[in-house]
């Protein structure tokens, strides 16, 4: 992607000056605020002590699965999904163990989760991000959760429930041996974690709640948590150490797209295949299936991020405004949702399949993959479809 924009401005489909202009300084900004706080949760062991706690509520089989599904799709969406991606895989193996279940299913319970849970927050994912900051969306927060939430818990089991039934898992009584506050690392660490990214979340629902009644509230919603985790910087027993574990990989990734998408726009190669599947604005529940289906395919190609992007531009060139809720929420969501299709359809997945592999002794194909994903990510969007006035 860093070559992608180098040779954008190369062959002048942007300037050097438009540069700076090009990139929306809003969504870095918010996305250095999350992976910092995120980063402190993880390395002082809170999240693996959330993790560990719920899952010790289970006591079958089933209860087992349903519960890990909704503990990792709960989970990854106030968290960004990488990030739990490379928390994940461990947990999910301890409890193929505890609950003698295939370690493939939990593998697969662990990457539809995160795709799944990731939808319902503006804060579950990059590209959710990009939506809610760039859409013009009133209070983002509040019409992700309202609309989303719901059907991504019912996902959540859905899911759960069909990977019960093609692996055959049988109701079971199990014994779950986990003790939360051992995975603990730095009590004082994980106060401060938790106290940032639930300080996060709620200066995010009030700023939204004061948006909708027309008061006083900050338009740059990246502000928030970057300030917070500004804050908490000082505090932290290894500042260096936290700033260390942010995901600068994937901020430079989000600059250079923002350079690359901006080229590619301009380019005007891919209007002609847009125009073919969605020549007009169309708000109606039509318009919703299209903007779905374009995502999920699309997103195969270019990567979900990217082609989110992209699309945003091409919405808004159509007359797409921020009243047409729906419309944007239908992007998010199926923007995601295309991670559960292949394999390459999430970073998160690539994330969670390396290490079954590399530490497990064992894999899964592509195709294995796919023809499981089909399925998923086919039920995943009818439901949701559903919830946003699918008849």
């Amino acid at each position: 992607m860093a070559f992608a924009s180098f040779m954008t401005i190369v062959f002048g489909l942007l300037s050097v000056d438009e540069v700076v202009k090009a990139v929306d300084l809003d969504v870095i900004l918010f996305l250095i605020g999350m992976f910092s706080l995120v980063s402190l949760a993880n390395s002082s062991g809170l999240l693996d002590a959330i993790a560990y706690w719920l899952a010790s509520r289970f006591r079958t089989t089933t209860g087992l699965v349903y519960g890990s599904a909704l503990l990792f799709g709960l989970l990854v969406a106030f968290v960004v999904n990488d990030t739990v991606a490379l928390m994940g895989p461990p947990i999910a193996y301890s409890l193929s163990k505890i609950g003698d279940l295939d370690p493939k299913m939990m593998f697969l319970l662990l990457a539809f989760s995160l795709t799944i849970g990731s939808v319902m927050t503006p804060i579950g994912n990059p590209q959710n991000v990009l939506v809610a900051v760039e859409s013009g969306v009133p209070a983002p927060f509040i019409a992700f959760v309202k609309t989303l939430a719901l059907p991504t818990i019912v996902n959540l089991v859905v899911t759960a429930w069909i990977l019960m039934k093609v692996f055959r898992v049988e109701k079971r009584r199990i014994e779950v041996g986990l003790i939360p506050h051992e995975a603990i690392r730095s009590k004082r660490d994980a106060i401060l974690a938790g106290i940032g990214i639930a300080l996060t979340v709620a200066l995010l629902v009030i700023n939204d709640v004061f948006q909708l009644l027309g008061l006083p509230h900050i338009e740059s919603r990246g502000l928030i948590p970057f300030v917070v985790a500004a804050g908490v910087y000082i505090f932290v027993s290894n500042p260096r150490a936290t700033l260390a574990g942010v995901d600068w990989g994937t901020i430079v990734f989000f600059i250079t797209m923002f350079i690359t998408m901006e080229g590619v726009w301009r380019s005007g190669v891919l209007q002609p295949l847009l125009n073919i599947v969605l020549p007009s604005k169309d708000t109606t529940v039509i318009g919703l299936v299209k903007i779905s289906i374009i995502s999920i395919i699309l997103s195969q190609v270019l990567s979900n991020v990217p082609f989110t992007k992209l699309f945003i531009s091409y919405m808004k060139s159509l007359g797409y405004t921020g009243s047409d809720v729906s419309s944007w929420l239908a992007l998010a969501m199926a923007s995601t949702i295309a991670g559960n299709l292949t394999i390459l359809g999430a970073a998160s997945n690539i994330i969670v399949l390396e290490v079954l592999e590399s530490r497990m002794g064992t894999t899964i194909t592509f195709g294995e993959f796919l023809k499981i994903g089909a399925l998923v990510t086919a039920v995943n969007a009818l439901i949701y479809l559903a919830f946003m006035g699918f008849p």
